[in-house]
């Protein structure tokens, strides 16, 4: 975990979160805590929701409190198949005990199927709803790797979010 200087109120950071995980047969596809309808789910310890985990890892570096891997260790028997949800949350509940609010998430899923355009908007509202900010401005946009990868070959999706912190107080 990075030493936390001392802040002031008003001060801004912003986060990068990344992730990526396998898709695999067998489980259900969830992004941004939708179901999507799809032939394949991502793989994980817990429910593989990779823009979860991404922008868990975006607030959490925001506000100098380490990563997502190990608040939410993958050998802990008590989060397998793990609501990505409740991670997400617990995990914004330690920056908002720091001092931080969210203002603004970014958001850019990268993969070649399923399309993302028709899930945006669901995906912001469960956002919104699992950190108890009903007016958080998000932008989730989904990207093609263009046959380059496992990516491009349809075997990951990947994820890559910011998120812009505000020091409250």
């Amino acid at each position: 975990m990075a030493v936390e200087p001392p802040g002031m109120p008003g001060e801004v950071r912003v986060g990068l979160g990344f992730d990526i995980h396998p898709l695999v047969e067998g489980r259900p596809l969830r992004l941004g805590g939708v179901a999507i309808p799809f032939e394949r789910g991502l793989a994980g310890h817990s429910d593989g929701d990779a823009l979860l985990h991404a922008l868990a890892d975006a607030l959490l570096g925001g506000a100098c409190l380490g990563d997502i891997g190990t608040l939410f260790p993958d050998t802990a028997p008590e989060l397998k198949g793990a609501d990505s949800r409740l991670l997400l949350r617990e995990a914004y509940a330690r920056v908002r005990e720091r001092g931080f609010r969210v203002t603004f998430v970014d958001a850019v899923i990268i993969a070649e199927a399923p399309r993302i355009g028709p899930y945006r908007e669901a995906m912001a509202a469960q956002i919104r709803q699992a950190l108890a900010e009903p007016d958080l401005a998000i932008s989730i946009k989904g990207k093609r790797a263009e046959g380059l990868g496992d990516i491009g070959q349809g075997r990951a999706v990947a994820c890559l979010v910011t998120a812009t912190l505000r020091r409250e107080g």
